[in-house]
């Protein structure tokens, strides 16, 4: 140890580093431990939010289709004639929102207090459906398939490998809610499209 010689009544003045040896470097380690510590939590919150952002669209299902309010039940003549209704509704595509977005069509059909509902598209190549002059029935445009008022297919020569596809139907209040979807063409079975 280097001590200054004592002189009397001086009090004794340790130099610094004097102490214990290897204090300083000690002291400097766990000093630099906490405040990697203290940074690395300061970190935690801020990484945590940025990983959860970039994967929250991976963590959205594209599950059932929500029921969307298509009409006014008073706009569908209760006279079992098909009537063509725009569907628009709201879009979430990963960050985007797109507001009032028209994303098909349907016909609806209403017999007294019941509506049924069906895709304006035909299932045999995706063409949109019209309703015959006479009103009497479906036609394709595209490859003549045909369809009765209720999307059963009413030709054998139709090309189309199902009826129309229906939907579902609520009625709340004064209001048509349908849970629209789209489904695979040219298929037998009705497969929703992704």
């Amino acid at each position: 140890m280097n001590r200054k010689p004592q002189v009397a009544d001086e009090p004794l003045v340790v130099e610094e580093g004097s102490g214990e040896p290897g204090s300083a470097p000690r002291r400097g380690f766990l000093a630099g431990i906490g405040a990697a510590a203290a940074a690395g939590l300061a970190l935690v919150a801020p990484l945590w939010s940025g990983v959860r952002v970039a994967l929250d669209p991976l963590g959205r299902s594209s599950g059932e289709a929500d029921l969307i309010p298509v009409a006014k039940l008073a706009a569908i003549p209760d006279d079992g004639v098909p009537h063509k209704f725009r569907v628009v509704t709201d879009r979430v595509d990963a960050w985007n929102t797109h507001r009032q977005l028209p994303v098909g069509a349907v016909y609806l059909r209403r017999s007294g207090d019941s509506v049924e509902a069906l895709n304006v598209v035909c299932p045999h190549a995706g063409c949109f459906v019209n309703i015959a002059a006479d009103r009497s029935r479906f036609v394709c445009p595209c490859h003549k398939s045909s369809f009765d008022l209720s999307g059963a297919v009413n030709d054998p020569a139709s090309p189309s490998p199902r009826d129309m596809d229906t939907l579902d139907v609520e009625i709340r209040g004064d209001d048509v809610w349908v849970r629209f979807q789209n489904f695979l063409p040219g298929r037998a079975e009705k497969e929703p499209v992704a």
